[in-house]
């Protein structure tokens, strides 16, 4: 039994040193197009500060943070304030495929 545990441990650690690295490269490339193709729904027709490029809400700014705590959500909530996502008014966009 002790040899078959030490064959069996052996061959784990062989699986780890001849495992192939992943060329991370071609990934990152591929993320960073995807990332400034991909364009975020708004939610608000006007924005309380400054944007970043892709006109979504740039949250280092005081202005944006506090705009974000006090928008309502489009739905039912629960008693403690948050939105309720049971219904589909609170629900964002989930039909897109997620890479």
């Amino acid at each position: 039994m002790k040899k078959l545990l030490i064959a069996f441990a052996m061959l784990i650690t062989s699986l780890g040193v001849f495992a192939q690295a992943k060329d991370t490269t071609k990934t990152k490339k591929a993320h960073a197009k995807a990332a400034t193709a991909a364009k975020p729904a708004t939610t608000t027709t006007t924005t309380a500060g400054p944007t970043k490029k892709d006109g979504s809400a740039d949250m280092r700014y005081k202005a944006n943070k506090t705009a974000a705590k006090t928008a309502a959500p489009a739905g039912p909530t629960k008693k403690d304030g948050t939105a309720d996502m049971r219904y589909k008014a609170n629900k964002k966009d989930t039909t897109k495929k997620k890479n």
